[in-house]
Parts: structure tokens; sequence; C-alpha cells
């Protein structure tokens, strides 16, 4: 999967540390050489909750056949 700066992807594993959980949708803020990507994580209204660098396999594209959808965060 080729990621480029500003899409949309999906977290492929829970991320307690920051009360995410698996398929929450994230942007992709910057990559890095090494495997590494930043992501920018908002809530609902659009306030950034988190940014986290993880590995491009802890992520994955959004595809055509899903849809979006709210869950409460939980707390960290």
């Amino acid at each position: 999967m080729t990621l480029k700066v500003f899409d949309s992807v999906v977290l492929k594993r829970d991320l307690p540390e920051h009360g995410f959980k698996k398929g929450d949708i994230g942007a992709v803020v910057e990559l890095y050489d090494s495997d590494g990507v930043e992501v920018e994580f908002v809530t609902g209204s659009g306030k950034t909750q988190a940014l986290v660098t993880l590995k491009h396999s802890d992520v994955r594209a959004v595809a055509d056949s899903e849809i979006l959808a709210v869950r409460p965060l939980d707390a960290a």
C-alpha cells in the first residue's frame, strides 16, 4: 500500500494507551523513510485527539465499500 500525506487510513489494531480501537479512522500527516507514518486522530467535532507514529502495517486504506461511524472515545 502506498500512502500519501492527507490520506485517510483505518487502524488495524487497538491502541489502548490512546483510547483508540481497531477500525478507527485517522489522517496521514507525515511519512518517514523507515516504515513510519504519523497519523492524526480527531474527534467527531474535529479536535485533535492524538498524533501517533505507527508502522505502515498498523494502518490500511479506507475502502470504497466502507461507511464511517462514530463511537465514544474511551478514556486513556
